[in-house]
């Protein structure tokens, strides 16, 4: 398939639209300054007062601090005067001095030499930066140091231990990039690069022989990278590109090519362009004597192919050899040829009807764009909204029976009423689902195997079904039915063999991975939690608010991930709602670096007392639960420059902890940015340096206001003081109210009143009419359409499907059509089309809250015909495949409560005139279709109770313990057995 190229500035003219690319143009040859000179001769005063100055000064005014002879037990009984304080400190003065000047050695013999990198001096850390920056300053005059180090500036930005490069080359250095160039290079960028190719000439016949470099060996756990070996000997590890093109596809001396600047390896020899400087480079032929003779002749070999491959490269220009695949790009996979053809056909994050999200909050039939173009999205909060609907109901449960408010949530209306909608119908549970058992099977494969987690950068979902993992680097070949892509950087499985995945019982691997929008059909997920480094994100304000919000809430309900913490900053207090256990908002950056150093700290603790090198490694292990949980960062406000460079330092080893960085910064620039992103005003996410453009994901201002008030309107502790909602829909129950349309929806599908529609369209017609009855308050077309086609369909089938379906359920004597569309567009049933849920609700309402609540006959009479209308679980024997939207809604959770309900007040009826053999009839009939409801079973124990036969009520305990099974009986009901049978302990292990 075609892939989407993006601009790059290196080969636009001024005024060219397109994204920024920030990556410079060579630098000219630097000349010397009298500010050099200062620096050396301050570098020079330096040395030498910490060289000869300070042992020369305590030889003179301390003299020997150690005592004359040997120690003897007497010394511990000795009173420690100022003197012998003053001889400690004099011997760690000393100590110090001597590892200083061990360090101001190493760096010399490694800055004349010119081979190979400083050997480190045990413990010196800070010592030997300091030690290497006055080196710096002293050879700044002189050809072996031109570009030694960074500047004297950056020495209060290095990172703790060991000589890290600055903030930012740290955030690039990981191995394995993201990321692939764009397939063709434009006129002016093959112009850019010749231009590029002429001044690097032109530095090689100014600077004389040609110089190379010898990727170093890894130290522990830093492997060498070309941004590094930029930024010693070009001065700027942006400047690594131009590495890149010298060497790209050139044979290496184990065979090997370079095809992508992040996949670099040990031995391998580097070109450099001619202004380059430092002590590890190499130049022919001049140098050669210094390096053994294996690699002098390695390096010959290559020098050769130099010429070949410049020339080849300059007649390309841009064409297909010519492309670039360095790390600043994130690859689009490329799809397999045969897959699933048209984007309607189950795709992965999107197989409804809906296009491409708009950027703004624009709406496409009366409906939010923004959360129909989500659907991974959509679907964690639809998920999220039920769970929530379900908690009120099982809270509001505790209450009084009779009249308890909550047994119908508020119906929404207006904004929230279309957000709700939109969700329905952009929402992808089936995706979601394929998507959370791939990557926990693909974990349980590889820890079956031995093998440990890969780092991903991203994933991507493909508009033919197919889900590719880009990883940081190769990991081997991938555990079946996952198969290699493009390279080796890529993981690929097809959707049907995802659909071949079950449920297993393992940790989330990848939990951080958050939507960021679409490129080509595709659907682009960002691992937040892997970036080596902070992800900046620049832009207005408001468009970087919906950028914000949109990770925020998917990162909140996604259902991908186990266990996450969320910390918002500068935005997004009122988003809590959706996930109070998650998100957790901070007032500003001060409590922010705060928090982030002491969980830091503890992070890395905790990581090392486990003995993972990891949270990758620690997230499979027996911990996995607890411990290992991702902590996201999303910082709206822009940091100070001081909390920048403190964030910056956090995030520098923060993707080995599991801790992920999103920062908005007005200007585009912020130290330790590993990442850079910028939202355009027309919904365009840009990341130039990566190679993406992206149709962002967005969530607009109105949409997470419409979104909240459907969460804060579900929330069981909301406005308590709210009258108790009635049903939605309630009929007239007397035999003037006999309805001309009757189905039966509690127990087995049927319908009264309707000839059964002839041919295959019989089931589509009847799954609809059982939508709209169960939405009394109107159902939008688009709703209805997603609900009975959830891989798409057109809008003629829809409309074909509504007409045929006002057709089949015809008019009203008066003429009224019995189908009919309200004001806001949505399908809404006559009056005269009902139900027996709407008849069971109605009767139940006019027991308990109408003229049943002054009369109890009455009421009896109608408690009795409500239960008599229970007939099973709702739509009992439907088609297996159909009806795959009722995991959207809460009726199964609210129908079990409505006859639980109804049993119960038919049993206090029966109990008020002691007829304890007719509550439990009516207790008996309201367990067959609520058997979990624990209040049901201590209202049996009572009326077993009241009965006054002990061993029934033994049998009646037995049966209970027995259903419990190993979880044993819940502590209400055993308090309640212990009041009504204090023996029932021994007389369930008897009748046992």
């Amino acid at each position: 398939m075609a892939r989407r190229t993006t601009s790059n500035s290196s080969g636009s003219s001024p005024g060219s639209p397109g994204p920024r690319n920030r990556t410079p143009q060579p630098l000219p040859r630097r000349s010397r300054t009298v500010g050099d000179f200062v620096k050396a001769f301050l570098a020079f005063v330096a040395l030498l007062v910490l060289l000869v100055g300070v042992p020369g000064a305590l030889a003179v005014q301390i003299g020997w601090p150690l005592p004359s002879g040997a120690p003897t037990l007497d010394w511990l009984q000795q009173e420690i005067t100022v003197h012998t304080f003053i001889n400690v400190l004099t011997v760690v003065v000393w100590l110090a001095w001597a590892q200083f000047t061990a360090c101001v050695l190493v760096e010399m013999k490694a800055a004349l030499s010119g081979v190979g990198l400083p050997n480190r001096v045990p413990g010196a850390g800070p010592s030997q930066l300091l030690a290497r920056q006055l080196v710096a300053a002293l050879l700044l005059v002189g050809a072996a140091a031109a570009s030694f180090t960074p500047g004297l500036s950056q020495l209060g930005q290095q990172l703790e231990g060991n000589q890290r490069p600055a903030v930012a080359a740290a955030a690039q250095q990981a191995p394995g990039g993201l990321l692939a160039q764009q397939q063709e290079q434009t006129a002016a960028s093959a112009a850019a690069l010749a231009e590029q190719a002429a001044e690097r000439a032109a530095h090689a016949e100014t600077e004389g022989a040609t110089k190379f470099y010898r990727i170093q060996p890894p130290e522990g756990r830093h492997h060498d990278s070309l941004w590094e070996v930029a930024e010693r000997h070009l001065g700027d590890g942006r400047r690594y590109k131009e590495i890149y093109q010298l060497n790209k596809d050139r044979a290496q001396p184990d065979g090997s090519k370079l095809s992508e600047a992040s996949l670099i390896r040990p031995g391998w020899i580097m070109e450099m362009p001619g202004d380059a400087r430092g002590g590890e480079l190499v130049e022919m032929p001049d140098e050669a004597p210094k390096v053994s003779k294996d690699v002098q002749r390695q390096i010959s070999d290559y020098a050769r192919t130099g010429g070949a491959h410049q020339q080849g490269g300059g007649q390309q220009g841009g064409g297909a050899d010519s492309r670039d695949r360095d790390t600043a790009h994130i690859s689009l996979p490329e799809q397999r040829p045969g897959a699933g053809q048209g984007h309607q056909q189950g795709q992965w994050g999107g197989g409804q009807e809906h296009a491409a999200p708009a950027a703004g909050e624009g709406s496409g039939f009366g409906l939010p764009q923004a959360l129909l173009g989500a659907p991974l999205l959509a679907a964690g909060l639809l998920g999220a909204l039920g769970r929530r609907r379900r908690q009120a109901l099982w809270q509001s449960a505790l209450g009084a029976v009779g009249g308890r408010r909550g047994m119908e949530p508020p119906t929404p209306t207006g904004a929230a009423a279309d957000a709700q909608d939109a969700l329905l119908v952009g929402a992808d549970p089936e995706g979601v689902r394929l998507l959370d058992r791939s990557l926990r099977g693909l974990a349980a494969s590889l820890a079956g195997e031995s093998r440990p987690l890969p780092t991903v950068y991203a994933a991507w979902m493909g508009g033919n079904g197919d889900l590719h993992l880009q990883l940081a680097q190769p990991a081997g070949r991938p555990p079946a039915p996952w198969q290699l892509g493009q390279d080796q950087t890529f993981w690929l499985l097809a959707r049907a063999d995802a659909e071949r995945y079950e449920d297993v019982d393992t940790a989330a691997p990848y939990p951080g991975l958050v939507s960021l929008g679409t490129m080509d059909d595709s659907r682009l997920l960002l691992n937040l939690e892997s970036v080596p480094g902070i992800v900046s994100l620049s832009g207005r304000a408001q468009d970087r608010a919906g950028v914000f919000a949109s990770v925020a809430a998917e990162l909140a309900t996604n259902g991908w991930s186990d266990r996450m913490t969320i910390t918002l900053v500068g935005f997004g207090e009122d988003l809590t709602p959706l996930a109070p256990n998650r998100l957790r908002h901070l007032d500003d950056i001060e409590a922010l670096v705060e928090t982030m150093e002491a969980e830091t700290r503890q992070r890395r603790g905790a990581l090392g007392a486990a003995g993972h090198d990891s949270v990758l490694t620690g997230r499979t292990g027996p911990a996995q639960h607890t411990r290992w949980a991702p902590h996201l960062v999303l910082l709206a406000a822009e940091p100070s420059p001081e909390d920048a460079v403190k964030l910056a330092e956090l995030a520098a080893d923060a993707s080995r902890l599991g801790i992920g960085y999103l920062v908005g910064t007005q200007s585009g620039d912020l130290p330790g940015a590993a990442w850079e992103m910028e939202i355009t005003s027309e919904g365009k996410l840009l990341a130039p340096l990566l190679g993406l453009e992206l149709d962002a994901q967005l969530l607009p201002v109105s949409q997470q206001r419409a979104v909240v008030e459907l969460f804060t309107a579900a929330d069981p502790d909301h406005d308590d003081d709210r009258p108790t909602p009635t049903p939605p829909f309630l009929v007239d129950i007397s035999e003037q109210g006999r309805p001309a349309v009757y189905a039966r929806l509690v127990g087995p599908y049927e319908i009264i009143g309707l000839e059964t529609p002839d041919g295959e369209r019989s089931p589509l017609l009847h799954e609809a009419l059982a939508l709209l009855l169960l939405h009394r308050e109107g159902v939008h077309p688009r709703v209805l359409s997603s609900a009975l086609w959830p891989r798409g369909v057109t809008d003629d089938v829809r409309d074909a499907l509504v007409e045929r379906l006002r057709a089949w359920l015809g008019a009203d004597p008066d003429g009224t059509p019995r189908l009919a569309a309200d004001a806001t567009g949505r399908l809404k049933l006559a009056k005269s089309v009902v139900s027996d849920l709407d008849v069971l609700r109605s009767l139940y309402h006019e027991a308990t809250q109408g003229r049943g609540a002054g009369s109890r006959a009455v009421r009896g009479r109608l408690l009795t015909d409500a239960l008599v209308l229970v007939r099973g679980p709702l739509l009992a024997e439907r088609p297996e495949g159909r009806y795959g939207w009722l995991t959207h809604e809460i009726i199964d959770a609210q129908l079990p409560l409505l006859v639980a309900d109804i049993g119960l007040a038919l049993s206090a009826f029966h109990l008020e005139k002691d007829r304890a053999e007719k509550a439990i009839e009516a207790l008996d009939a309201a367990l067959g279709s609520a058997p979990g409801d624990e209040r049901l079973w201590h209202e049996l124990l009572r009326a077993t109770h009241a009965t006054g036969d002990s061993d029934r009520l033994k049998r009646l305990a037995a049966d209970l313990v027995a259903r419990s099974g190993a979880r044993g009986l819940p502590p209400r009901t055993e308090a309640l057995l212990d009041e009504l049978l204090p023996t029932w302990r021994s007389g369930v292990a008897a009748v046992g």
